[in-house]
């Protein structure tokens, strides 16, 4: 599958597509025209000696420094090599690809001037699977992921580094053995390459996909307890939250109600009249981070087709060139710092479920921590810890960095978005979170091992089948972290959501 790219369609899952998947994008011949007519606004204003931000002038408190039109060129290489002043380890390549993906967009909206071959290039890069090198940290959300975004632009004048085939080489090197050749920035070019905060919306885009899923691994995990707890499915009856209105907890009850349904351990009478809040508000918690990841996702979508840059050029209105601030990163570290806020609160949930299975003083019957020889064995307690752990950690990163504006550029830039910093420590919680829902599950199939010969419901069994394949039922004490971290793996493939879903049928 290709992906077009026309500056109007670009979604969360197209940049998975790409990012992930490596599918080739495609710009239409109508868009390089529409880059070529802004291109000429540039130009246009450079004969004519008009006065443009971050063309012939320095950037942020050197803006009113006017260069000459023989330092405009030098300018562009100059200004990228300043600004790619990153540390640490590169970015998942992953990140990087869905980043430039969502630049590419960008330029291909027509208003922000760089000739039509800096397009090209960054096309060829995605689709021969060049993937700059780029230090993770160095961009505080403002004058766009100006740090990252340098190293991505290093690597079309050939310099800096790139992956290329599962090697780390020079960019000059990377970019002869894929074909593609290094061009030279010319007025413009190089702040056209850098200047909006699409790393941040590359990765949160990624993210997004992740909290979908995860949300529906979560559910699953839920069933499984449930069902394992001989829970009262009064709590997730239509009715009640139908009335209420949140569209995500009418559609988490209903999956809960599916994956658990025809199971002959909930089919017993011996149920309480009331369940523990951790059960019985399963649909009112995780159908709010259900509705609350729909906002962020919509807030992704208006930003991957939107125009993040700054100066903005108007093919249209004659010509006309104005500066602003559609570079800050703020409504994507709102969007994140909610989604992030969200899973910590699902993963909290799952961590108080998993309580329940392992203690006998609240397991409806089941030995304690899901052993038969407690005392000598210790069963699954310890795999509480490390959920609890895990859950510790995601609070601590749901404090909000979308708060914590730096000044910088001598107070020229006198409030940042720090919207990179929520995208990397979003990325970990959800890594956190995906964990403590594997460990969830460890611990609902060994519960169901005391139910047989009692069943549990169909999609409950499905999942049930996969946590099998590769984690075995606990009868004497074994370390554990091996089944922890492989069942993490298989909850973030997917598998046992597919699983579920061919049971069952797709879930909402």
């Amino acid at each position: 599958m290709t992906i077009k790219i026309d500056g109007e369609s670009l979604t969360i899952n197209k940049v998975k597509a790409v990012a992930r998947d490596k599918e080739k994008i495609e710009i239409p011949d109508d868009i390089y025209n529409r880059i070529s007519d802004c291109r000429k606004i540039v130009e246009d204003g450079i004969e004519k000696n008009k006065i443009m931000y971050g063309l012939n002038t320095g950037i942020g408190e050197l803006a009113e420094v006017i260069l000459p039109k023989d330092q405009i060129q030098d300018f562009q290489k100059y200004l990228v090599y300043s600004h790619a002043a990153g540390y640490g380890a590169p970015m998942a390549i992953a990140d990087v690809r869905a980043g430039m993906t969502s630049r590419i967009n960008v330029l291909s909206k027509g208003h922000s001037g760089p000739r039509p071959v800096v397009v090209e290039t960054l096309v060829n890069m995605l689709n021969r699977g060049v993937t700059p090198v780029v230090c993770q940290r160095g961009s505080v959300g403002a004058c766009g992921d100006l740090s990252p975004l340098s190293q991505v632009a290093l690597c079309l004048i050939g310099e800096g580094e790139a992956f290329y085939e599962g090697e780390r080489l020079p960019a000059k090197v990377a970019m002869e053995k894929a074909g593609i050749p290094t061009i030279v920035f010319e007025a413009r070019d190089g702040l056209a390459t850098i200047n909006g905060s699409n790393m941040t919306t590359g990765m949160g885009s990624l993210q997004i996909c992740d909290v979908y899923h995860f949300i529906k691994e979560s559910e699953i995990s839920a069933a499984m307890t449930i069902d394992a707890l001989k829970c009262n499915m009064m709590a997730f009856d239509e009715r009640i939250h139908k009335i209420r209105g949140y569209p995500g907890s009418v559609a988490c009850a209903e999956n809960i109600r599916r994956i658990c349904d025809d199971s002959e351990i909930l089919a017993g009478k011996d149920k309480k009249v009331q369940d523990a809040y951790s059960l019985r508000s399963t649909p009112q918690v995780t159908g709010s981070a259900k509705d609350t990841v729909d906002f962020s996702r919509k807030m992704f979508e208006i930003e991957l087709n939107g125009v993040g840059d700054n100066p903005i050029f108007f093919p249209d209105d004659g010509g006309t060139i104005l500066t602003g601030a559609n570079f800050q990163g703020t409504p994507l570290a709102f969007a994140l710092e909610f989604a992030g806020i969200a899973v910590t609160t699902v993963a909290t949930l799952s961590e108080r479920r998993l309580n329940r299975l392992v203690n006998p003083a609240l397991s409806r019957g089941l030995p304690a921590f899901l052993t038969k020889g407690a005392g000598m064995f210790s069963g699954t307690m310890l795999t509480q810890y490390t959920a609890g752990a895990l859950v510790c950690e995601d609070r601590v990163l749901s404090h909000p960095a979308a708060t914590g504006s730096i000044p910088a550029a001598a107070d020229q830039e006198d409030f940042v978005s720090m919207s990179m910093t929520t995208a990397i420590k979003t990325k970990q919680i959800i890594d956190n979170a995906f964990a403590v829902v594997a460990i969830e599950l460890l611990n609902a199939a060994q519960a169901l091992e005391f139910r047989k010969p009692l069943k549990p419901g169909h999609g409950v069994q499905a999942a049930y089948d996969v946590i099998r394949k590769y984690v075995e039922p606990l009868d004497k004490d074994r370390p554990l972290y091996k089944d922890i971290n492989k069942l993490a793996e298989v909850v973030k493939s997917g598998e046992i959501l597919e699983a579920v879903e061919w049971a069952i049928g797709k879930l909402k």
